[in-house]
């Protein structure tokens, strides 16, 4: 039995069906983490022990039919190294949390823990979700599974990048302006940013408050559909979450294509994108013509004013969430000689450069004499581009595009051009500012073999309409089953 090609929801079929144990699906992604982690550098902490021992306790629920009804029962796991997990490590992969265990359990991993997953550790990021490559780490970049000199993109790029070098067999990532479904198109994954307040933030370290959102990377749209039915739902401890009509996981594969029109902003497609990249999104869009979708382009001009509004209110939001970082209640705390030391000194040896210009331009646009000028004009921006996205879904039943402009960058080529890094967000930052879902899957690779990501952008709540069109591309091409020969 290869693992390695079958998906989650096959696997945990199969230990129920008693052809495979849950122990030894576990034991398979250990070995390939022996194999592989040193090379590409995916995990932050991983606890072989802790997650043997889960593998026990949620056989033993498999056997008394605890689990019937979970679809991913008895699959390992791997968290962003963001989400609370209680008594494990929670760094944000920085160095002012790197020694912080929380006392408690985000929801979401109570939730994957209730339906049997085991957590089979924590995923490298950019350093408290702030970047795009996976750079900004404490403990070092990750590699993209595909090409050792790229990068796998970010801040979820542990998370895209463990399942795509078989590390684990699906992840959890966080999504702030892009950070599931960029990673997922530079590894060859599939990612899904649900929509804002589908799944409960609680547990989440913030980034910024009204953009972050946690989702699920899988190997295909049918195992990103599992792990969402079981992480979403209203949540008493987030007043964000909400009350929404819930889908079965495999209704997915019962909607068709027939008569679902489908937009194509010409925006999407201008200056900046390189030749590879539109040249895959024409074939995927192709594609779904010949599946029965009807095809229309439309204007969505707003798309130029989508960067500097997401970084002005992103840039806000963390400053005012990092400034609990002192160096007294709790995290990295500098030596010093008095109050104001200790404050100087924790927050500028305990923060990397990525995070300190953050808040930097957070704290500017914020200030007195220049809030109205930046800061109010951002939300103003804001409402226009949710109105220019619910105008475009009165006419279309989802939009279809690119997730980035190029593939997966060299190491080091965007993190010195910070302004470049930023403007590479341009086609998945306007959707968190909509609070839509989107969800990025594989549509083919560029001549340096590097894969392609292509980007469905649903309506509030429209996960089941993105995911069963991804999945009716799925069972038309094979793009999601390609392997790196790395791995």
């Amino acid at each position: 039995m290869n693992l390695e090609k079958m998906t989650a929801i096959e696997i945990s079929n199969a230990i129920k069906n008693k052809e495979i144990s849950v122990c030894d699906v576990v034991n398979n992604t250990i070995q390939n983490i022996e194999k592989n982690e040193e090379k590409f550098n995916c995990y932050v902490s991983i606890d072989k022990e802790d997650a043997l021992k889960q593998a026990q306790l949620i056989q033993e629920r498999i056997d008394n039919g605890e689990l019937n009804d979970s679809p991913l029962a008895g699959i390992p796991i791997a968290v962003k190294d963001n989400i609370c997990t209680k008594d494990r490590l929670t760094s944000c992969s920085s160095k002012m949390l790197s020694n912080f265990k929380p006392t408690y359990n985000a929801t979401v991993v109570e939730r994957i823990k209730n339906a049997g997953m085991v957590i089979i550790g924590k995923a490298n990021m950019d350093e408290f979700a702030m970047g795009s490559t996976t750079e900004t780490s404490h403990y070092g970049i990750t590699k993209n599974p595909w090409n050792l000199n790229r990068v796998p993109g970010g801040s979820s790029g542990g998370s895209a990048a463990a399942v795509a070098s078989n590390e684990a067999v699906i992840s959890l990532g966080s999504d702030t302006g892009g950070s599931i479904r960029q990673p997922s198109s530079f590894c060859g994954v599939t990612g899904l940013k649900p929509t804002y307040g589908s799944v409960s933030r609680y547990g989440l370290v913030a980034f910024a408050s009204s953009l972050d959102q946690i989702g699920p990377i899988g190997r295909d749209a049918m195992d990103c559909a599992a792990l969402f039915s079981i992480i979403s739902g209203k949540d008493e401890k987030d007043a964000t979450s909400m009350d929404f009509e819930k889908f079965s996981y495999d209704e997915i594969k019962n909607s068709g294509l027939k008569g679902v029109k489908i937009g194509v902003p010409k925006s999407y497609f201008g200056e900046g994108l390189s030749e590879s990249v539109k040249e895959k999104i024409y074939e995927a869009i192709e594609k779904y013509k010949e599946l029965g979708a009807e095809i229309e382009e439309f204007d969505l001009d707003i798309v130029k004013y989508a960067v500097p509004t997401y970084y002005i209110i992103a840039c806000a939001e963390a400053c005012s969430n990092l400034s609990r970082y002192d160096g007294i209640k709790y995290g990295f705390s500098a030596p010093s000689k008095n109050l104001i030391e200790t404050f100087v000194k924790s927050r500028s040896e305990g923060f990397g450069l990525e995070v300190k210009r953050r808040i930097m331009l957070g704290n500017f646009v914020l200030s007195s004499g220049y809030y109205d000028a930046y800061y109010n004009k951002a939300l103003k921006a804001k409402k226009l581009i949710q109105d220019a996205f619910f105008k475009a879904f009165e006419k279309y039943d989802f939009i279809i595009g690119p997730v980035a402009p190029d593939v997966a960058p060299e190491i080091g080529a965007n993190l010195s051009d910070p302004l470049k890094m930023y403007m590479a967000d341009i086609y998945t930052v306007m959707i968190n500012i909509a609070g839509v879902p989107a969800l990025s899957i594989p549509c083919g690779f560029d001549k340096n073999n590097m894969p392609v990501g292509l980007q469905l952008i649903g309506k509030p709540f429209g996960e089941k309409t993105i995911l069963s069109a991804a999945y009716e591309y799925q069972q038309n091409t094979d793009f999601h089953k390609q392997s790196s020969p790395l791995v």
